[in-house]
């Protein structure tokens, strides 16, 4: 097959809606500074204050688990843990809701284990943040679909797409209990930013479509989650100052399935991931050195605010 109709076959999703925004960012606001303050914080407590957060330190995944159940408290929702065995322990995945008038269900969630070695501020302390800070921000509301928020355990190797992944078992719970999930974004790894040129890498043959500069926040689907994937990209771009990209593309590419949305795929759900695209920019990713003093906290803060207002969207 030749490039051409081999990148045909892999963007049978389509041409995303709307333009990315380009040119300079528009001065921070106070409520962007705030937020960025507030991300900082819940990433410097996950990723410092605690630190390794694996199976090999499970008193670290406790205090992880119990520092965004506190969290989610807070704002008054009520938390329930989904227990299971794995490496001789006890682990949990944690949801909230913010009921609706319907029993449609949109799910936002991120994995707050860290790969092991690492203290995980990027991947995944800073997604963590990202749901912790739309639960403040909408705990009260009384939307139209049900607002789902979750944090799953063991997303990184060695459970990585095995049974024992957490964010596998708590879709199969979904789907065994008949969860209309109409939509699941997972939030994975978005604090890394720069405008250097040759700062973002893909893998062949995306460098041929796709910016030099990794400044941008990508939202990733499968074939199967086309049009959730659009009506994102086409929502951000709209009302948000920040550059995007977007792509729905066969899920067996390199890196299109790395992160909990992977799980909902498996069980028949939409899904997408919401990420600054990990390894492809992250120097830092899966190292010692992902600690909290790495992260773009103000260009992190757009971004979230900018996820807030498609999640508003999608529940209407």
């Amino acid at each position: 097959m030749g490039i051409g109709l081999a990148v045909v076959g892999m963007f049978v999703g389509g041409c995303m809606p709307g333009k990315s925004f380009t040119g300079a960012l528009p001065p921070v606001t106070p409520v962007q500074v705030s937020l960025a303050e507030e991300i900082k914080a819940d990433v410097t407590f996950l990723a410092g204050t605690i630190g390794h957060r694996d199976t090999d330190h499970p008193e670290n995944l406790s205090r992880a688990a119990d520092y965004i159940e506190k969290e989610l408290k807070k704002v008054g929702l009520v938390v329930v843990r989904h227990p299971y065995a794995v490496a001789n322990q006890t682990v949990y995945n944690l949801d909230a809701e913010i009921k609706g008038e319907t029993d449609e269900v949109m799910l936002v969630g991120a994995h707050y284990d860290s790969v092991k070695g690492a203290p995980g501020a990027n991947d995944n302390a800073s997604g963590i943040a990202a749901v912790l800070a739309l639960a403040r921000r909408m705990g009260k509301d009384r939307p139209r679909q049900t607002l789902r928020l979750a944090a799953f355990v063991n997303e990184e190797p060695p459970y990585f797409q095995t049974d024992r992944m957490g964010s596998l078992v708590y879709a199969k719970e979904c789907q065994a209990r008949g969860d209309k999930i109409a939509a699941m974004i997972s939030v994975e790894t978005i604090g890394c930013y720069s405008d250097e040129p040759g700062s973002q890498r893909y893998p062949s043959p995306f460098n041929l479509f796709y910016p030099k500069e990794g400044n941008f926040i990508a939202f990733v689907g499968n074939v199967e989650s086309a049009d959730l994937v659009k009506r994102i990209v086409g929502q951000f771009r709209k009302d948000v100052r920040f550059p995007s990209e977007g792509a729905a593309v066969l899920g067996s590419i390199e890196g299109v399935g790395w992160s909990d949305h992977w799980s909902f795929w498996k069980c028949g759900y939409k899904a997408i991931m919401v990420t600054d695209t990990a390894p492809f920019r992250y120097r830092w990713y899966h190292t010692a050195g992902d600690t909290p003093d790495k992260l773009d906290y103000e260009r992190t803060a757009r971004v979230v605010e900018g996820l807030e207002i498609v999640v508003r969207d999608l529940l209407k």
